[in-house]
């Protein structure tokens, strides 16, 4: 039961709608059983708004300038942002426990430092001792680096006011509280007020803001979404934890693209960038293995070459399995259909496992081609040619559609060795010259893939 002078109001954990009675089903997002029960205190009046005199400004009397930029001294992770850090920025880190969202920002941290940045770190999960174990394994850092361990946020305000670093890291934010409101740290109120609070350091003392934010178990950065609505800047970083590899890429970015990837590798000095991505993707491919076809996809503006793995076998229950990891479910069931209809192989007898080697997730359409290629490969038997790449996006009546930036693709495809192409054929005009030490093959349709790997005797 609430204490007096409280109330019992219940939250959206989806988008922070306020309801006095619990609901089944958000009316104003939609989400289901997303409402949780908190307690929030009664003020005793409501203050008065200051009056002042506001008008609208015309477009024509704003001068803009450009946006100022900080490297953080990781091209890789320059490269998400958008070319740098933008002072009086919010962003947003999310991703996995044990990931490496705080290696990466202390890393950060340490690179700005070198370069006489300012930079005040609030930890409210770790001590002093503990961040210091950590940055020894990194190397030396400088004086502009400053550690704090808090959670008050009116504390954390006051030592800001004090020292007004050019940078500010939160970690986390479902850590901190703001004793304006009653509930616990890390409720939905707390987290939605914490952010606005932050939202005020960053934009009205120009100070650039990380803040580190926990998962759900649906993958999503835990709180409300208007905590991702409120910042400038959304990054996920993903990977297996037992890996090596990560990947850090951008769900949303005021100033700069969404489709930009980096990637790093986990050592034991901290996070290592990735300057050739495809090359690392590929490192240990099975040579000979029937299955296994290399295709190319885009990210942002960088060609990244995978391994597609497919492994096709006879059923033993009456409803196939079908697993897909790295790539969306219902496109392999979708391809495999088409290559049922259109190809001619029967494959709903079978149980097929798609798998994107070195569990970095593709969603690109161009690697339809690669998973089709590699489910005809597992099917029949037959290897397909390890200096063989392919790309292309295959549509329902088994057709094998344009992409964009075919030549960047084939020119990575060249610098990694590679000497035959599959892809669409109508990306091959104005192409076809430029490279003649490759073999491209253009097709139209699945049935022309499948002859381009397969010799006559299989078909």
């Amino acid at each position: 039961m609430a204490a007096k002078g409280s109330k019992t109001v219940y939250f959206c954990q989806e988008c922070g709608n306020e309801s006095p009675k619990w609901l089944g089903q958000c009316p104003v997002c939609g989400a289901w059983n997303s409402f949780v029960e908190e307690v929030v205190e009664k003020t005793s009046s409501k203050a008065q708004r200051e009056k002042r005199d506001v008008r609208p400004t015309h477009l024509s009397e704003i001068i803009s300038s450009d946006e100022k930029r900080i490297s953080s001294g990781m091209p890789e992770l320059d490269r998400v942002l958008g070319g740098g850090i933008v002072q009086g920025s919010m962003v947003l880190v999310g991703g996995d426990p044990g990931i490496g969202k705080s290696t990466l920002l202390l890393q950060v941290c340490r690179n700005l430092c070198s370069r006489k940045v300012d930079v005040l770190y609030v930890s409210g999960e770790e001590s002093l001792q503990q961040i210091k174990i950590r940055a020894d394994r990194m190397g030396t850092f400088d004086d502009q680096l400053s550690l704090l361990c808090e959670t008050n946020l009116d504390i954390i305000r006051s030592v800001v006011d004090r020292s007004h670093p050019r940078v500010l890291v939160i970690d986390s934010i479902q850590t901190m509280y703001s004793e304006t409101v009653g509930s616990a740290p890390g409720s939905v109120s707390q987290v939605r007020e914490s952010t606005a609070v932050l939202m005020q350091i960053a934009k009205g003392m120009n100070i650039t803001v990380f803040i580190v934010g926990h998962v759900t178990k649906e993958g999503l950065v835990a709180g409300p979404r208007v905590l991702e609505h409120m910042v400038d800047t959304v990054l996920y970083f993903e990977g297996d934890r037992h890996a090596a590899y990560r990947v850090l890429r951008g769900v949303k970015n005021r100033f700069g693209s969404t489709d930009e990837i980096g990637v790093f590798e986990m050592c034991q000095n901290g996070l290592q960038e990735v300057a050739n991505p495809s090359a690392f993707m590929l490192n240990g491919k099975p040579g000979g293995a029937s299955g296994s076809v290399v295709a190319c996809s885009i990210e942002g503006t960088r060609p990244i070459l995978v391994e597609i793995q497919a492994l096709v076998c006879h059923s033993n229950f009456n409803m196939p399995r079908r697993t897909a990891a790295g790539c969306d479910y219902n496109r392999v069931n979708l391809l495999m259909a088409v290559i049922e209809k259109r190809a001619g192989l029967r494959l709903a007898e079978s149980d097929a496992y798609i798998n994107i080697a070195g569990g970095i997730r593709m969603n690109e359409p161009a690697v339809d081609l690669g998973i089709v290629l590699a489910i005809i490969s597992s099917y029949k038997e037959m290897p397909v040619p390890d200096d063989l790449i392919c790309f292309g996006e295959v549509g329902l009546s088994g057709e094998v559609r344009a992409v964009n930036l075919a030549e960047q693709r084939i020119a990575e495809a060249a610098k990694l060795g590679f000497s035959r192409v599959i892809m669409p054929k109508v990306n091959l005009s104005g192409i076809r010259g430029k490279y003649s030490q490759l073999d491209l093959v253009g097709v139209e349709n699945v049935q022309e893939a499948m002859r381009a790997i397969l010799p006559s005797t299989m078909m």
